[in-house]
């Protein structure tokens, strides 16, 4: 394994007892804190810091504090696939360590951003992985050896390319007691191996649990109908040695889940795997798995039936993997309407009662509230009917449920909503939609062409929900744009010639499913100029309220700056713009969120979605910022600005922001 480690003198891992308080901690809800020692902060998810020292009042004076360049851009990486710098960053007591697309591990002083180690599990650039990222590592202490003990403090790394690594937290090398030499193949054992080595991936940390590292996956979408399988898998922290597995595709005929996937294959389907963060209740002895659609995502004739446990939040006993409950947020997806959302662990008051829930936003636009132990709804849901499927062999669930919750997100396009910013733009944009299957939410898939609204991107997407307990709101970005489904019979499309392959978050982009009758065609609904047929805003911030159970305020987020580079013009009053990326929240009434092409960081005031600060990133933050406090006793705020190399721009860029003294 090529391994490229450097120490920095005066850096390195602080060892002593402050050192095992600030990464048990980090295993467990309570924490520093200054600290930000999770994805989510802390296992639960909630993205909330209790720090208070930026405030509405200061917050424009914030400056940036240090930059640190991760090195993977240049000629180098020059004609590789484009790959996007997302990681959230964690912060345990004095080191911030974080990981990036081509698989360095990176240890930094989180106060001058001063390089302290890096490890490099060498990525191969020229694999063209479908969402070439790393979100972020984990980090977690092994009680059972002496402080200063080699490994004693671990980092734990799910490379693209399927790898699970651990680091000595200090040092920066591999600890050889895990695995093979401190690496586990998590491509070995699958049920459905992958056909090729980009049909697997691992974009997100791996959760920490009572000495267990638990791990989802990547999979490619709508290459074939017995795609890789999405096993989560649950490997001794200490060891490596496999401890469970589940398969979200039921395998035993005994699980009632089993008789919900009709088909004489459909229990050989794959995916349904686990690509977002997984959250953990220590305490309770609980992960929770937001699910994905089973394979392929736009036709469902081999596996008819509900499909349960896929798009599906699923509570799993961590010491075992058995299931405990589960609560399906899509039957039968046809939209590929997976859970992207990580969920978030967060404590309501009910009377003078305190009520354990976790929060599920999804692409649809919902947000599901659901008891902790049970997964009972906490706010009513009801399953409304839904259009039924025109296209031969298939068969689409009848009705899909609904949170009493306020949407997220529009829910339907109506002609009159059109909009285009020219006549022309508008014109086609009507002509079009007159042509297309529309008949609202959950419209199924057709050979005609369908508007799926909100889009497979979203209404919420990957970057989630932030939880401010204090005020108990819930904040979410959204996406409000559509898309167009069309199912072209196979023969038709072969006979026409295959058009060029092309796979754009923004743009048209055709899959082979093999093993169905169909070709996927899917496009983003846009004008002739290139922009939505969807109303603006084209993204949101968006605040809800579990007191009132009301939306707050819809806040537009992003303006059409920068996208002249793409040969996009919009009218300069548009505001809102599709976005990717997370919110965090601050006890100070804050919350800070990049995310969009423009390339702006912002800080918006949680009570009225009022914009207080934005500073300009040197390419998109399409990722979740954290928040800490430095030994100089300062609060800090970092995003990684890494961009897409596409819409977002391109950067290898952490940057840090701090209120000067």
């Amino acid at each position: 394994m090529p391994i490229s480690t450097s120490l920095v003198s005066g850096g390195g891992w602080r060892r002593g007892a402050a050192v095992a308080l600030g990464i048990v901690l980090a295993c467990r809800p309570g924490l520093p804190d200054g600290d930000w020692a999770a994805y989510g902060r802390t296992p639960l998810g909630d993205r909330h810091s209790p720090l208070r020292d930026i405030t509405p009042e200061n917050v424009n004076r914030l400056s940036v504090a240090w930059r640190y360049h991760t090195g993977e851009t240049g000629s180098a990486y020059a004609g590789g696939p484009p790959t996007s710098l997302e990681a959230t960053p964690v912060v345990v007591d004095g080191t911030m360590f974080l990981s990036t697309p081509l698989g360095r591990v990176i240890a930094l002083d989180p106060v001058t951003g001063r390089e302290r180690w890096v490890y490099d599990a060498a990525v191969n650039l020229k694999l063209d992985f479908g969402d070439f990222v790393s979100r972020g590592v984990s980090v977690w202490l092994d009680s059972a050896r002496a402080i200063g003990q080699a490994c004693a403090h671990r980092v734990f790394a799910a490379t693209i390319d399927g790898r699970l690594i651990a680091l000595d937290a200090a040092a920066g090398t591999l600890c050889d007691d895990f695995g093979q030499s401190g690496v586990v193949n998590l491509v070995e054992g699958l049920r459905n191996p992958p056909d090729e080595p980009t049909e697997f991936e691992e974009t997100s940390p791996p959760a920490i649990v009572n000495g267990l590292v638990v791990v989802g996956s990547a999979v490619a979408d709508n290459g074939r109908v017995e795609a890789t399988s999405g096993e989560v898998r649950a490997f001794d922290a200490r060891s490596g040695v496999l401890r469970w597995t589940w398969d979200p595709v039921p395998q035993d005929p005994s699980d009632s889940a089993y008789a919900t996937w009709d088909g004489p294959r459909a229990h050989d389907a794959g995916a349904a795997n686990a690509w977002s963060v997984i959250a953990a209740d220590p305490e309770r002895d609980l992960v929770f798995v937001p699910t994905s659609s089973p394979s392929v995502d736009y036709y469902g004739g081999g596996r008819k039936g509900m499909n349960r446990y896929a798009n599906s939040l699923v509570a799993l006993r961590a010491s075992t993997g058995k299931v405990v409950w589960s609560f399906q947020t899509v039957h039968h997806d046809l939209w590929d309407y997976d859970n992207a959302s990580p969920p978030a662990l967060v404590t309501l008051r009910r009377g003078n009662r305190e009520l354990p829930v976790v929060l599920q936003a999804t692409k649809p636009g919902q947000l599901f509230v659901l008891d902790r132990a049970t997964g009972a709804p906490v706010f009513p849901v009801e399953e409304r009917p839904v259009p039924r499927s025109d296209v031969p062999g298939e068969s689409s669930w009848p009705t899909q449920p609904a949170s009493g919750l306020p949407a997220l997100s529009p829910q339907r396009l109506e002609p009159g909503e059109v909009w285009g910013p020219t006549a022309t733009d508008r014109d086609a944009c009507r002509a079009r939609l007159a042509a297309l299957r529309n008949d609202g939410p959950f419209t199924p898939p057709s050979e005609r062409g369908s508007v799926v609204f909100p889009s497979n991107v979203g209404g919420a997407h990957w970057g989630g929900v932030s939880y401010d307990p204090d005020r108990r709101i819930v904040v979410v970005p959204t996406n409000r744009i559509a898309a167009v489904i069309t199912l072209i019979p196979r023969r038709r499309f072969e006979s026409g010639g295959a058009p060029k392959d092309e796979h754009e978050r923004i743009g048209t982009e055709y899959a082979g499913m093999r093993g169905t009758p169909y070709v996927l065609k899917r496009e983003t609904f846009l004008g002739p100029s290139g922009v939505p047929c969807t109303p603006p805003p084209f993204g949101a911030l968006v605040a809800i309220s579990l007191d009132s159970g009301k939306t707050l305020w819809s806040t537009p987020l992003g303006t059409g700056e920068g996208l002249e580079r793409l040969g996009l013009r919009l009218p300069p009053d548009v505001r809102g713009m599709f976005n990717l990326g997370g919110a965090i929240t601050t006890a100070s009434g804050l919350v800070f969120i990049g995310a969009s092409p423009d390339a702006y960081f912002r800080a918006f005031d949680i009570e009225t979605g009022a914009e207080l600060w934005k500073t300009r990133l040197p390419a998109g933050g399409k990722a979740t910022p954290v928040t800490y406090r430095g030994r100089d006793g300062r609060q800090y705020v970092v995003i990684a600005a890494g961009g897409d190399g596409q819409l977002f721009g391109h950067s290898d860029e952490i940057v840090a922001f701090a209120i000067p003294r």
